[in-house]
């Protein structure tokens, strides 16, 4: 691709965000939409993803945006339900049914009344269970990989992004993230919990292990955290960015 059509390209792209073009957003709370901004910016095409607990192929799906504009990447959704649907409706992705963990082996997922719940924490499981709204249905054993594992196998370089969605296993699975092979341009990582009172709570620490690895907290939706890699940020050129933003740092 030219330089010239690339740079018509993305002042096209950023410039139908600043008109405020119609946008259709399959995240819980738009998360697509403002990663597609940031890597837009970053000058990124077709985006590679890492999708880790995906749950469906398109609701509530912070990579199915990135799939219809062409992109391709790594679905990780453990319940077997859900791998016919992924199959059916994103044939160009991987999909793969285990779980992510801080070690290889077998782990128990519990299938929880809503499935978006499902967890391999026993204790959020029970957790969940004792609000009295959700029920453990079954528990089934799955095979578990880890982060850099899927890495390894399945990408030739870091994806440009990386969506976390790991029930009560966050900090282990990000805990264990390579930085220093693996650089994603952006992460979306879940950072709303709930305690035993069944009051919400950000978990703080997500967000600081990304900061001490070279990330810049770019966005928070309350659910979710959206973190880019600073190097990356602190390069992006000055003409990609949209008029009157700040390129300071």
């Amino acid at each position: 691709m030219g330089l010239v059509h690339r740079l018509r390209r993305r002042f096209s792209h950023l410039a139908n965000w600043a008109i405020g073009s119609e946008r259709v957003s399959y995240a819980q709370c738009g998360e697509d939409l403002i990663v597609d901004y940031v890597l837009a910016i970053l000058d990124v095409g077709n985006v590679s993803y890492l999708d880790i607990g995906a749950h469906h192929p398109r609701y509530l799906s912070n990579t199915y945006y990135f799939y219809r504009q062409g992109g391709r990447g790594v679905c990780v959704e453990p319940d077997p339900n859900a791998l016919r649907a992924f199959k059916q409706i994103r044939p160009h992705d991987i999909c793969l049914p285990v779980g992510i963990g801080p070690s290889p082996g077998t782990a128990d997922l519990f299938l929880m009344t809503t499935s978006t719940l499902n967890t391999f924490s026993r204790e959020e499981a029970e957790r969940y269970q004792a609000y009295g709204a959700e029920q453990i249905e079954r528990v089934i054993p799955v095979e578990i990989k880890t982060i850099n594992q899927i890495l390894e196998e399945y990408f030739e370089s870091a994806p440009d992004f990386v969506s976390m969605d790991v029930e009560g296993m966050d900090l282990s699975v990000l805990n264990g993230f390579d930085f220093e092979r693996f650089r994603p341009k952006v992460f979306c990582v879940e950072t709303l919990t709930y305690r035993e009172d069944g009051n919400e709570e950000k978990i703080s620490e997500l967000p600081n292990i990304l900061r001490e690895n070279g990330y810049l907290i770019y966005a928070d939706t309350y659910i979710n955290t959206i973190a880019v890699d600073r190097h990356e940020w602190k390069k992006r050129k000055l003409l990609h960015a949209p008029k009157g933003a700040s390129t300071r740092q």
